[in-house]
């Protein structure tokens, strides 16, 4: 048996008010609140609308009932099947929340993209485990002639200074000419300065070394062999 509200044709089993307001189910009907996909014939035109209720009982409506305010819903096509789900509003906290969550996804994404691109970068660098050995060693090489030659020159200065140092021995009582004290100046602050030179170049082979070691590990990874013996 069907009843007609208001010029919709709606079937038994489901009690309705005027105008769409909200409705609940039979008992039958209710026990299938679980399901995505009601029995056929249980209404015979339109969408409807349900949720359940601040007791837990399901409410439908050809509109959305008032029960269902603030409520996650379901919409339920003419062939009983769930056209789909409605989440209930966010709370500001829950707001915050999946605001922050997506955030994380956006960095882990972001950060999936850049090593990708760095594991193509060093795969297109490196045809093979030597490859990566033998740019170790130039690289080391280059850092570890910078240092020696600044060693030399630190050497070199040290040298000069000592020649300063000899011709001031015969003006101990008397003022050093000025070129005797402009060559030790000068002298020091050229050693001072190699001597940071030095400093900088040894981190930096230590960071070259370091550079080399990750490559070389990476790369083993991602074309999963052995290290060469």
């Amino acid at each position: 048996m069907k009843q007609r509200l208001h010029g919709t044709v709606r079937s038994t089993g489901l009690v309705r008010v005027p105008n769409g307001r909200s409705c609940r189910l039979a008992a039958a009907f209710c026990g299938l609140a679980g399901l995505s996909l009601l029995p056929l014939g249980a209404f015979a035109a339109g969408t409807l609308y349900c949720c359940h209720d601040a007791s837990g009982k399901q409410v439908c409506g050809d509109i959305l009932p008032q029960a269902c305010y603030g409520r996650a819903y379901r919409e339920i096509g003419e062939s009983g099947r769930t056209l789909r789900n409605v989440e209930a509003p966010l709370t500001a906290e829950q707001r915050v929340q999946r605001a922050a969550e997506e955030e994380k996804r956006k960095q882990e994404e972001a950060a999936r993209r850049e090593q990708q691109r760095k594991d193509q970068a060093l795969l297109n660098t490196y045809g093979s485990e030597r490859d990566i050995e033998a740019m170790r060693k130039r690289a080391e090489e280059d850092v570890l002639k910078s240092i020696k030659s600044a060693e030399t020159k630190v050497a070199e200065t040290r040298t000069l200074r000592k020649k300063y140092e000899n011709e001031a021995e015969f003006y101990k009582k008397k003022k050093l000419p000025v070129e005797i004290q402009k060559g030790l100046a000068d002298a020091d602050v050229e050693i001072k300065a190699q001597e940071t030179l030095i400093a900088a170049k040894q981190k930096e082979l230590e960071t070259v070394r370091q550079k080399y070691d990750e490559d070389l590990r990476r790369y083993l990874e991602l074309t999963k062999t052995s290290p060469a013996r």
